[in-house]
């Protein structure tokens, strides 16, 4: 058996595997919200002790006094020998260890395969994680942007992926298999390409001393982008401002935009699918990735409508002299939502054939 984890600002997901050769379902799946523990082993002691089996139907049948979801009982039996585990995390990881980047964890692998009796314990960022995901996933986890026209050899792939934050790595060709590459692309910095976006970091500076990509590239960032709109335009409608006070501001910008609600929410939105697409480009231009582009995260899903309408295709081959090659190179967006954790499990499978060190 082995253990997966995607650790994320907003919320971990951690799975039981059975995984001996190609990819298989979770045996258990657990996701729970990062915040509400102190620590990577709080949560492992909680997850590795398996939930109780109800003793009757009467507990099916009780009533829910709240909308809370009740807190599964756990078993008093053993947990499972685990042979390998592998995490992926929100940050760089040195050595096998990681200082998370949006939770206020310090993540040890050796104190982990200590602590659990893990034999094999590997800490990888988590688009890494993410990228050996995708090379997992099927045709109808994909949604095409763009369907370009990759060489006959196989060439580079990247992957972007704006979520609490912003992700990027970059998959080489070894002549053999892809090999993901870890990478902190996300926190570059911001490159505004027309008056606009000019503005808009004249307007980030304000409030952050480093603008990098990941300010405007993720759920916060689409909420700045949506402030600098609302200071530039002074169009907010009342019941839009409620909305975000109450609510998640990404997801309600978000919505009003796609829906043609509100204006102010719809120039948010297209400043932010330009911007993605022009980083997108940049980084597969920086790498050649002539293979393709996946979009990953939790954000690009959610924005798919806006995604293919053309605004993020433009900034993308927007290159100059490049447009014609970057318009040949497949651009996908990732719709499987635990791509990072089947990545994660693929590298724990890998590591539980291999002799302890």
């Amino acid at each position: 058996m082995i253990v997966a984890g995607d650790i994320g600002g907003t919320k971990t997901h951690l799975a039981l595997f059975d995984w001996t050769s190609g990819r298989v379902d979770p045996v258990r799946l657990e996701s729970f919200h990062s915040a509400d523990y102190t620590s990577l082993e709080d949560m492992l002691t909680e997850f590795l002790v398996p939930p109780k089996p109800p003793t009757s139907i009467d507990e099916f049948a009780t009533e829910k006094t709240d909308d809370a979801e009740p807190e599964p009982e756990r078993s008093a039996e053993k947990p499972p020998k685990i042979d390998a585990a592998c995490f992926g995390i929100a940050g760089p990881v040195i050595q096998n260890r990681c200082q998370t980047t949006n939770l206020p964890w310090v993540v040890d692998g050796a104190i982990l395969a200590k602590r659990f009796d893990i034999p094999r314990v590997k800490l990888i960022n988590d688009l890494e994680a993410m990228a050996h995901g995708i090379l997992l996933l099927r045709p109808d986890e994909v949604e095409t942007l763009n369907a370009g026209n990759p060489p006959p050899h196989k060439q580079a792939l990247a992957l972007i992926a704006a979520g609490t934050g912003l992700g990027e790595s970059i998959l080489f060709w070894n002549g053999s298999r892809y090999q993901p590459m870890p990478s902190e692309g996300g926190h570059a910095d911001f490159a505004p390409n027309n008056d606009n976006e000019i503005e808009l970091l004249r307007h980030l500076r304000g409030h952050y001393l480093h603008v990098s990509y990941e300010r405007v590239l993720s759920g916060p960032g689409l909420h700045a982008i949506y402030d600098y709109v609302r200071d530039s335009k002074k169009n907010e409608p009342t019941w839009l401002s409620e909305q975000i006070k109450a609510g998640d501001p990404a997801a309600v910008i978000a919505e009003a935009g796609l829906k043609g609600q509100a204006d102010i929410a719809k120039q948010a939105l297209d400043l932010f699918a330009s911007i993605y697409g022009a980083e997108a480009g940049n980084l597969a231009l920086k790498a050649m990735t002539l293979n393709g582009v996946y979009l990953g995260g939790g954000i690009a899903p959610k924005l798919l409508a806006k995604l293919k309408d053309g605004t993020f295709m433009k900034a993308f081959t927007s290159k100059g002299r490049y447009a014609r090659l970057m318009s040949s190179i497949p651009v996908k967006v990732v719709m499987n939502q635990q791509t990072a954790l089947l990545g994660a499990a693929s590298v724990a499978a890998a590591l539980s054939h291999t002799p302890a060190s």
